[in-house]
């Protein structure tokens, strides 16, 4: 496939700055990042899910296809060792990793849905599906967040929003989340989301702050909750809470889903006409200053590059 744009995740940092463990660290003259969409440029004897011409993104667990968990599963995925990722100009992939892009949506768009995009969905419809009516907590504008935000809605969920960033409370409630909270003030936001549920708290909450910030997320839960637990962007060095677990509530560590879960986020963003939100744009010659935008964490939605 001929690569035309990737995105930038958390864990494209991670594995560049040694944050993960050593076994998926990007080796020199591996290619790093796990998102990227293009078309396809050419196939080999037998290939019939693909052909030429059509827009395609590769999925992030090439060994994850359906079903349950495969025992195997390379948990930090696409662009780490042993693997190439996506910026490249062309890339080598096997038919069975790769999904057709909605056709409503650019190579741009496209590139950001492999790792935020199907990693929020599973978040949402993965182990416990959400149901219409429910209400979801989101936290801040990162591209998971806003994604959850964008997948919650459409499945006719409630969604309450917290941003550190007052700046960007208007641009959640763009998005369409119903509650934005301001959490630039400390601990204690938690107050709000009881406040706007009636004392009872939200039915799933997308944490992606980790357990290091979590207590007002857990607080904010309604007792034998969801929480999803995406990532640790404030630390994992806290034990869990003994009011987590008198109070029932439902761990679920949540990692990117499978070919057949980004197929059904997709056919779910064509039939809503859903678009990812796209921060900014980098070309494909500023590649080192899209990463240190990323870096600073003031984005609202995902940092693109546009190969060419």
């Amino acid at each position: 496939m001929r690569v035309r744009a990737s995105s930038l995740n958390f864990r494209d940092l991670l594995s560049l700055k040694n944050g993960i463990p050593a076994q998926y660290i990007v080796n020199a003259g591996r290619f790093p990042l796990c998102d990227g969409a293009g078309e396809v440029v050419a196939v080999g004897r037998g290939v019939t899910r693909v052909k030429p011409g059509e827009h395609v993104a590769a999925i992030f667990h090439w060994d994850w296809i359906a079903g349950p968990i495969p025992y195997s599963l390379n948990t930090y995925g696409r662009g780490t060792k042993g693997n190439d990722g996506m910026l490249a100009e062309l890339a080598l992939v096997d038919e069975s990793e790769l999904v057709h892009l909605p056709e409503h949506l650019s190579f741009e768009e496209g590139a950001t849905l492999p790792c935020a995009g199907v990693t929020a969905w599973y978040a949402l419809h993965g182990d416990t599906p959400l149901v219409p009516g429910e209400d979801v907590l989101v936290e801040g504008t990162g591209g998971v967040s806003v994604f959850a935000l964008q997948f919650a809605k459409i499945s006719g969920a409630r969604v309450i929003a917290t941003t550190t960033s007052p700046a960007k409370m208007e641009t959640l409630r763009a998005l369409g989340a119903d509650v934005v909270i301001d959490a630039s003030r400390g601990p204690g936001w938690y107050k709000e989301v009881l406040a706007a549920t009636h004392g009872r708290g939200v039915d799933v909450t997308v944490e992606v702050g980790g357990p290091a910030k979590w207590d007002d997320a857990v607080a904010a839960t309604r007792e034998n909750g969801h929480i999803s637990m995406v990532g640790a962007l404030g630390g994992r060095d806290k034990a869990m809470s003994f009011e987590f677990m008198i109070r029932g509530l439902h761990l679920h560590p949540t990692r990117v889903g499978s070919r057949l879960h980004f197929e059904q986020m997709n056919r779910a963003m064509e039939y809503h006409g859903t678009r990812p939100v796209i921060d900014r744009i980098f070309d494909f010659d500023e590649v080192p200053a899209a990463f240190e935008y990323f870096e600073h964490g003031k984005q609202a939605g995902k940092v693109v590059i546009r190969h060419g």
